[in-house]
Protein backbone atom coordinates (compact mmCIF):
# COMPACT_ATOMS: atom_id res chain seq x y z
CA UNK A 1 0.00 0.00 0.00
CA UNK A 2 1.55 3.55 -0.73
CA UNK A 3 2.61 5.75 2.10
CA UNK A 4 -0.17 8.37 3.30
CA UNK A 5 1.36 11.70 1.74
CA UNK A 6 3.01 13.81 4.78
CA UNK A 7 0.79 17.39 5.35
CA UNK A 8 3.36 20.34 5.25
CA UNK A 9 1.26 21.95 7.97
CA UNK A 10 1.83 18.76 10.05
CA UNK A 11 3.93 19.13 13.44
CA UNK A 12 7.61 17.44 13.41
CA UNK A 13 5.36 15.12 16.11
CA UNK A 14 2.87 14.30 14.07
CA UNK A 15 5.32 14.24 10.79
CA UNK A 16 7.23 11.52 12.83
CA UNK A 17 4.42 9.54 14.08
CA UNK A 18 2.75 9.30 9.95
CA UNK A 19 6.03 8.67 8.83
CA UNK A 20 6.09 5.22 11.15
CA UNK A 21 3.26 4.62 11.79
CA UNK A 22 0.38 5.06 8.78
CA UNK A 23 2.61 4.16 6.32
CA UNK A 24 2.57 0.60 7.69
CA UNK A 25 -0.73 -0.72 6.52
CA UNK A 26 -0.21 -3.83 4.83
CA UNK A 27 -2.53 -6.84 3.55
CA UNK A 28 -0.74 -9.30 6.07
CA UNK A 29 -2.59 -12.68 6.49
CA UNK A 30 -3.91 -13.38 10.17
CA UNK A 31 -1.18 -15.03 12.16
CA UNK A 32 -1.20 -16.78 15.53
CA UNK A 33 -0.35 -15.58 19.05
CA UNK A 34 3.10 -16.66 19.01
CA UNK A 35 4.23 -15.31 15.84
CA UNK A 36 2.76 -12.05 16.70
CA UNK A 37 5.71 -10.52 18.54
CA UNK A 38 8.44 -10.67 15.79
CA UNK A 39 5.54 -9.98 13.05
CA UNK A 40 4.73 -6.93 14.53
CA UNK A 41 8.23 -5.88 14.07
CA UNK A 42 8.68 -4.98 17.93
CA UNK A 43 12.00 -7.68 18.64
CA UNK A 44 12.58 -6.41 21.86
CA UNK A 45 11.33 -9.32 23.63
CA UNK A 46 9.94 -9.19 27.32
CA UNK A 47 8.85 -5.69 28.45
CA UNK A 48 10.15 -4.37 31.82
CA UNK A 49 7.42 -5.50 34.74
CA UNK A 50 6.21 -2.76 36.71
CA UNK A 51 7.05 -2.74 40.29
CA UNK A 52 3.78 -2.96 41.28
CA UNK A 53 0.06 -3.90 39.46
CA UNK A 54 -0.77 -0.85 37.73
CA UNK A 55 -4.45 -0.44 37.49
CA UNK A 56 -5.80 1.90 34.54
CA UNK A 57 -8.83 3.42 33.74
CA UNK A 58 -9.38 4.11 30.35
CA UNK A 59 -12.43 5.80 30.32
CA UNK A 60 -14.23 8.92 28.17
CA UNK A 61 -17.67 9.79 28.12
CA UNK A 62 -18.10 10.48 24.63
CA UNK A 63 -18.69 7.27 22.71
CA UNK A 64 -17.16 6.21 19.40
CA UNK A 65 -13.39 7.33 20.37
CA UNK A 66 -11.91 3.91 20.43
CA UNK A 67 -11.65 2.82 24.81
CA UNK A 68 -12.90 -0.62 24.19
CA UNK A 69 -10.18 -0.47 20.77
CA UNK A 70 -7.40 0.85 22.76
CA UNK A 71 -7.66 -1.02 26.04
CA UNK A 72 -8.23 -4.55 24.30
CA UNK A 73 -4.86 -3.72 21.91
CA UNK A 74 -2.84 -2.55 24.60
CA UNK A 75 -3.59 -5.52 26.72
CA UNK A 76 -2.99 -7.68 24.35
CA UNK A 77 0.43 -6.34 23.30
CA UNK A 78 1.04 -5.91 26.78
CA UNK A 79 0.69 -9.68 27.14
CA UNK A 80 2.34 -10.63 24.42
CA UNK A 81 5.83 -9.30 26.02
CA UNK A 82 5.90 -11.24 29.33
CA UNK A 83 3.17 -8.86 30.96
CA UNK A 84 0.18 -10.40 33.00
CA UNK A 85 -3.00 -8.63 31.94
CA UNK A 86 -6.39 -8.85 33.42
CA UNK A 87 -9.11 -6.71 31.31
CA UNK A 88 -12.21 -5.44 33.50
CA UNK A 89 -14.97 -5.07 31.08
CA UNK A 90 -17.47 -2.35 33.04
CA UNK A 91 -19.62 -1.51 29.83
CA UNK A 92 -23.07 -3.26 29.68
CA UNK A 93 -21.90 -3.62 25.46
CA UNK A 94 -19.46 -6.19 26.88
CA UNK A 95 -17.70 -5.40 23.77
CA UNK A 96 -14.03 -5.71 25.37
CA UNK A 97 -15.32 -9.51 26.50
CA UNK A 98 -16.15 -10.16 22.21
CA UNK A 99 -12.91 -9.01 20.98
CA UNK A 100 -11.33 -11.04 23.81
CA UNK A 101 -13.58 -14.29 23.12
CA UNK A 102 -15.13 -14.20 26.53
CA UNK A 103 -18.10 -15.76 26.83
CA UNK A 104 -20.93 -13.33 28.61
CA UNK A 105 -24.33 -14.38 27.33
CA UNK A 106 -26.87 -15.67 29.52
CA UNK A 107 -26.19 -16.65 33.07
CA UNK A 108 -21.72 -16.36 32.77
CA UNK A 109 -21.03 -15.06 35.74
CA UNK A 110 -19.85 -11.38 35.07
CA UNK A 111 -18.96 -7.85 36.86
CA UNK A 112 -22.10 -7.08 37.41
CA UNK A 113 -22.67 -9.72 40.17
CA UNK A 114 -19.29 -8.78 41.55
CA UNK A 115 -20.44 -4.68 41.92
CA UNK A 116 -23.87 -5.93 43.29
CA UNK A 117 -23.70 -9.30 44.88
CA UNK A 118 -20.76 -9.35 46.08
CA UNK A 119 -19.33 -12.45 43.78
CA UNK A 120 -15.43 -12.95 43.92
CA UNK A 121 -13.53 -11.43 41.26
CA UNK A 122 -12.25 -14.87 40.62
CA UNK A 123 -15.15 -16.64 40.28
CA UNK A 124 -15.69 -14.65 37.03
CA UNK A 125 -12.19 -13.88 35.65
CA UNK A 126 -11.22 -16.16 32.66
CA UNK A 127 -7.93 -16.51 30.57
CA UNK A 128 -8.27 -15.33 26.67
CA UNK A 129 -7.78 -18.34 24.57
CA UNK A 130 -4.77 -18.85 23.47
CA UNK A 131 -3.24 -15.64 25.10
CA UNK A 132 -1.12 -17.26 27.97
CA UNK A 133 -0.84 -13.91 29.84
CA UNK A 134 -4.34 -11.90 29.29
CA UNK A 135 -7.19 -12.61 31.05
CA UNK A 136 -10.99 -11.16 31.19
CA UNK A 137 -13.13 -10.25 33.97
CA UNK A 138 -16.39 -10.01 31.31
CA UNK A 139 -19.87 -7.89 31.39
CA UNK A 140 -23.26 -9.00 30.16
CA UNK A 141 -25.98 -7.42 29.47
CA UNK A 142 -26.55 -7.19 33.50
CA UNK A 143 -24.42 -4.67 33.92
CA UNK A 144 -26.89 -2.28 32.89
CA UNK A 145 -29.11 -1.77 35.53
CA UNK A 146 -26.11 -1.89 38.06
CA UNK A 147 -25.98 1.90 37.90
CA UNK A 148 -29.54 1.85 39.43
CA UNK A 149 -29.23 -0.96 42.24
CA UNK A 150 -25.81 0.63 43.52
CA UNK A 151 -27.29 3.39 44.39
CA UNK A 152 -28.84 2.07 47.36
CA UNK A 153 -25.77 -0.28 48.34
CA UNK A 154 -22.85 0.92 50.75
CA UNK A 155 -19.89 2.45 49.92
CA UNK A 156 -21.28 2.00 46.56
CA UNK A 157 -18.26 4.00 44.80
CA UNK A 158 -15.46 1.73 46.28
CA UNK A 159 -17.28 -1.31 45.12
CA UNK A 160 -14.84 -2.24 42.32
CA UNK A 161 -11.99 -1.47 44.61
CA UNK A 162 -13.18 -3.67 47.06
CA UNK A 163 -13.38 -6.42 44.85
CA UNK A 164 -10.03 -5.88 43.17
CA UNK A 165 -8.72 -5.73 46.25
CA UNK A 166 -9.45 -9.17 47.69
CA UNK A 167 -8.63 -10.83 44.26
CA UNK A 168 -5.00 -12.33 44.22
CA UNK A 169 -4.03 -10.05 41.53
CA UNK A 170 -0.12 -11.23 43.19
CA UNK A 171 1.28 -12.11 40.18
CA UNK A 172 -0.71 -9.82 37.61
CA UNK A 173 1.64 -6.54 36.54
CA UNK A 174 -1.55 -4.63 35.01
CA UNK A 175 -5.33 -4.22 35.56
CA UNK A 176 -6.94 -2.11 32.77
CA UNK A 177 -10.71 -1.34 33.07
CA UNK A 178 -12.88 -0.61 30.25
CA UNK A 179 -15.06 1.82 30.95
CA UNK A 180 -18.79 2.83 29.44
CA UNK A 181 -19.31 6.35 27.40
CA UNK A 182 -20.87 7.94 30.88
CA UNK A 183 -19.82 9.39 33.83
CA UNK A 184 -21.65 7.61 35.96
CA UNK A 185 -21.31 5.37 38.90
CA UNK A 186 -19.71 2.54 36.85
CA UNK A 187 -17.23 4.87 35.61
CA UNK A 188 -16.76 6.45 38.89
CA UNK A 189 -16.36 2.95 40.23
CA UNK A 190 -13.26 2.67 37.20
CA UNK A 191 -11.41 5.82 38.84
CA UNK A 192 -11.92 5.08 42.36
CA UNK A 193 -10.33 1.70 42.03
CA UNK A 194 -7.58 2.75 39.47
CA UNK A 195 -4.01 4.01 39.68
CA UNK A 196 -4.22 5.85 36.56
CA UNK A 197 -6.46 7.17 34.18
CA UNK A 198 -6.06 6.58 30.54
CA UNK A 199 -7.66 9.27 28.18
CA UNK A 200 -8.50 7.66 24.18
CA UNK A 201 -9.02 11.00 22.23
CA UNK A 202 -9.96 11.11 18.50
CA UNK A 203 -8.35 13.27 16.42
CA UNK A 204 -12.18 14.93 15.29
CA UNK A 205 -13.61 18.18 15.52
CA UNK A 206 -15.95 17.24 18.91
CA UNK A 207 -12.85 15.16 20.39
CA UNK A 208 -12.33 18.10 23.02
CA UNK A 209 -15.90 18.83 23.88
CA UNK A 210 -16.90 16.87 27.38
CA UNK A 211 -12.79 16.66 27.87
CA UNK A 212 -13.13 18.97 30.87
CA UNK A 213 -15.89 17.62 32.73
CA UNK A 214 -13.99 14.28 32.67
CA UNK A 215 -11.20 15.89 34.20
CA UNK A 216 -13.58 17.91 36.58
CA UNK A 217 -14.43 14.51 37.75
CA UNK A 218 -11.24 12.87 38.15
CA UNK A 219 -10.23 15.91 40.56
CA UNK A 220 -13.27 15.36 42.62
CA UNK A 221 -12.81 11.60 43.12
CA UNK A 222 -9.11 12.59 43.48
CA UNK A 223 -9.72 14.59 46.05
CA UNK A 224 -12.51 13.05 47.93
CA UNK A 225 -12.27 8.96 47.07
CA UNK A 226 -8.99 8.05 45.65
CA UNK A 227 -5.90 10.63 46.34
CA UNK A 228 -3.47 8.21 44.30
CA UNK A 229 -5.01 8.37 40.99
CA UNK A 230 -3.31 9.88 38.18
CA UNK A 231 -4.02 11.05 34.84
CA UNK A 232 -1.30 9.13 33.23
CA UNK A 233 -1.70 8.69 29.29
CA UNK A 234 -3.84 10.51 26.06
CA UNK A 235 -3.78 8.16 23.36
CA UNK A 236 -4.90 9.82 20.08
CA UNK A 237 -6.88 7.53 17.84
CA UNK A 238 -8.62 7.66 14.23
CA UNK A 239 -5.81 9.77 13.17
CA UNK A 240 -6.27 10.35 9.48
CA UNK A 241 -2.94 12.20 7.86
CA UNK A 242 -4.72 13.35 4.81
CA UNK A 243 -6.74 16.12 6.96
CA UNK A 244 -5.70 18.93 8.11
CA UNK A 245 -7.75 19.25 11.44
CA UNK A 246 -6.37 15.99 12.51
CA UNK A 247 -3.18 17.59 12.62
CA UNK A 248 -4.39 20.34 14.52
CA UNK A 249 -6.77 18.44 17.20
CA UNK A 250 -3.30 16.53 17.61
CA UNK A 251 -1.31 19.85 18.25
CA UNK A 252 -3.82 21.20 20.30
CA UNK A 253 -3.80 18.04 22.96
CA UNK A 254 -0.19 17.78 22.67
CA UNK A 255 0.27 21.40 23.46
CA UNK A 256 -2.41 21.56 26.02
CA UNK A 257 -1.36 18.03 27.92
CA UNK A 258 2.17 17.89 26.89
CA UNK A 259 4.24 14.60 27.75
CA UNK A 260 1.19 12.89 29.33
CA UNK A 261 0.37 12.43 25.09
CA UNK A 262 2.03 9.63 24.05
CA UNK A 263 4.08 9.85 20.74
CA UNK A 264 2.72 7.36 19.17
CA UNK A 265 -1.03 7.77 16.83
CA UNK A 266 -3.90 5.59 16.32
CA UNK A 267 -4.42 5.59 12.70
CA UNK A 268 -7.52 4.85 11.28
CA UNK A 269 -7.72 1.19 9.92
CA UNK A 270 -10.32 -1.16 8.69
CA UNK A 271 -8.16 -3.56 10.44
CA UNK A 272 -9.01 -2.42 14.02
CA UNK A 273 -12.60 -2.56 12.94
CA UNK A 274 -12.65 -6.02 11.72
CA UNK A 275 -10.88 -7.94 14.55
CA UNK A 276 -13.58 -8.01 17.30
CA UNK A 277 -15.95 -10.06 15.05
CA UNK A 278 -13.20 -12.58 14.42
CA UNK A 279 -13.09 -12.62 18.46
CA UNK A 280 -9.66 -11.24 18.57
CA UNK A 281 -7.48 -8.03 19.02
CA UNK A 282 -5.91 -6.51 16.28
CA UNK A 283 -2.37 -7.95 17.69
CA UNK A 284 -3.27 -11.47 16.54
CA UNK A 285 -5.72 -11.02 13.56
CA UNK A 286 -3.65 -8.96 11.42
CA UNK A 287 -0.05 -8.05 13.42
CA UNK A 288 1.46 -6.52 10.49
CA UNK A 289 -1.43 -4.01 10.30
CA UNK A 290 -0.98 -0.08 11.03
CA UNK A 291 -3.60 -0.37 13.85
CA UNK A 292 -1.53 -3.61 15.21
CA UNK A 293 1.62 -1.89 14.53
CA UNK A 294 0.36 1.53 16.19
CA UNK A 295 -1.05 -0.19 19.33
CA UNK A 296 2.05 -2.06 19.89
CA UNK A 297 3.94 1.00 19.76
CA UNK A 298 1.68 2.76 22.23
CA UNK A 299 1.97 -0.30 24.74
CA UNK A 300 6.35 -0.33 24.54
CA UNK A 301 5.40 3.41 25.47
CA UNK A 302 3.28 3.39 28.67
CA UNK A 303 5.33 -0.29 29.52
CA UNK A 304 8.53 1.84 29.71
CA UNK A 305 7.07 5.54 30.93
CA UNK A 306 6.30 6.05 34.67
CA UNK A 307 3.46 7.40 36.09
CA UNK A 308 3.30 11.29 35.59
CA UNK A 309 3.02 12.85 38.85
Amino acid sequence: MTQTPLNPGDSPLVREALSSVVSRETSAAPMSAAQTGEAAGDGDGTWPRPSKCRVIAVANQKGGVGKTTTSVNIAAALSMHGQRVLVVDLDPQGNASTALATEHRGDVPDVYQVLVDDLPMADIVKQVPDMPNLYCAPATIDLAGAEIELVSLVAREARLRRALAAYDAIDLDYIVIDCPPSLGLLTVNALVAADEVMIPIQCEYYALEGLGQLLRNVDLIKAHLNPTLQLSTIVLTMYDGRTRLASQVADEVRAHFGDTVLNTVIPRSVRLSEAPSYGQSVMTYDPGSSGAMAYMDAAREIAHRAIVS
